[in-house]
């Protein structure tokens, strides 16, 4: 059977779309996103078609794809409609504010970083799927533009060495001897009246009156 003629490497369809700054949020792991976006829409063949570099979107293909061609620019075309509103993923918005994982986690817990709700997908290889926080990219940019991450580190910074200072003194307390409380206060008399076996009927005879 012959094999199927080789489409030549020089592209001569092409077709490029150049992201907004309110899409991408200045960061080109958000930017891969938006293509994995976009990729995931198209047919299986026409997948590695689109490509991007930098921030502009670029679909490749070779003359005599113009069918398919065409329908994968309409697919792209629509779906970069709103895409400003594409919901930001862990790994996005870790770029976009120059967090680590930790800090991600710990501010989506004390609710500093606002959770947009939850998306569940199934990783290519793996059996199970995973849920996680998405983000709105709005918010996104608010804590960009407000610098709130600088001000956030410096209340953790806080709180641990407030932490770590309560530490010590609770470590301080615990080697600290308790103190044995001081007995009551008892007059000499009473004192040898508890010292003395048979003092009570001593006194009931009344020999010392």
């Amino acid at each position: 059977m012959p094999s199927k003629p080789k489409m030549k490497s020089e592209a001569k369809l092409v077709r490029e779309w150049t992201l907004p700054v309110a899409a991408t949020l200045g960061s080109s792991v958000r930017a891969r996103g938006i293509l994995l976006e976009m990729r995931a829409r198209l047919p299986a063949a026409t997948k590695k078609s689109l490509d991007i570099v930098g921030a502009v979107l670029a679909l490749r293909m070779a003359e005599g794809a113009e069918e398919d061609f065409r329908i994968a620019s309409e697919i792209v075309t629509t779906g970069l409609v709103g895409i400003e509103d594409l919901p930001v993923i862990p790994r996005e918005i870790q770029d976009i504010l120059s967090i680590s994982t930790t800090e991600r986690h710990r501010w989506l817990k004390d609710g500093r970083l606002q959770s947009a709700g939850t998306r569940t997908v199934k990783l290519r290889g793996r059996a199970k799927k995973i849920t996680f926080h998405v983000f709105d990219p709005r918010r996104v940019e608010e804590v960009l533009n407000e610098d709130l991450i600088s001000a956030w580190r410096e209340e953790d910074a806080e709180t641990k060495a407030e932490n770590r200072q309560q530490a010590v003194w609770k470590a301080k307390l615990k080697r600290t001897p308790k103190t044995v409380e001081p007995a009551p206060d008892t007059s000499p008399e009473d004192a040898s009246r508890h010292r003395l076996k048979g003092w009570d009927e001593f006194e009931r005879d009344g020999l010392l009156r």
